[in-house]
């Protein structure tokens, strides 16, 4: 059994768009080797390019982004409390997923992230590592991944801050990679 990806696709994105009318996640990337696709299905597709499952957390009310990373070959959950934050969305899926080894937890507005990041994070925790954080030019980023270790914690999460605070208290494994993407989300219109 191998760690299992979460792909958090539940937020609303006000930063993009505060009217609400424009879903970042669907929106096309205008750049990069997944250009034309929307925002979450080029994060599920290099998700699902290094993982054997990966499961996908959604809002009640966003069904085009459940459809499409359905279509993918995600796992779909829907987290009725997602609009509470982050937490929630993470909680519902390990709780779903806990009898996993580990879990790797990405974003759905981080497209740029490449698969062999995600797979490098994912033998890390295989390899004995409790946490396995990315760094790219002194820098760290996303998506983190945890061992079962953290489970206690992690369905403990409450709000909007995510694992954020488990990852600073804790021992990290630092992973070096080439890939700019772990530090590129998509919060306006001009970031695609």
């Amino acid at each position: 059994m191998s760690t299992v990806g979460i792909l958090l696709a539940a937020g609303r994105g006000r930063r993009f768009d505060p009217s609400g009318v424009q879903n970042k996640l669907l929106q096309p990337l205008t750049e990069g080797s997944h250009a034309g696709l929307p925002v979450v299905v080029a994060a599920a597709r290099n998700m699902l390019a290094a993982l054997p499952r990966v499961l996908a957390v959604v809002r009640a009310d966003d069904t085009q982004v459940a459809r499409a990373l359905g279509a993918l070959g995600c796992e779909v959950r829907v987290c009725h409390d997602a609009d509470t934050g982050m937490a929630a969305s993470l909680t519902c899926a390990i709780d779903y997923v806990r009898g996993a080894p580990g879990w790797l937890i990405a974003l759905g507005d981080m497209p740029f992230v490449e698969a062999a990041t995600i797979a490098t994070l994912s033998q890390a925790i295989g390899d004995g590592a409790r946490i396995a954080v990315p760094v790219f030019q002194g820098r760290r980023g996303n998506p983190v991944a945890f061992s079962a270790f953290h489970l206690p914690l992690l369905l403990a999460l409450d709000g909007d801050q995510g694992a954020r605070s488990i990852v600073n208290s804790h021992a990290v494994c630092e992973v070096t990679v080439d890939d700019g993407g772990i530090l590129r989300d998509i919060d306006t219109p001009d970031d695609l």
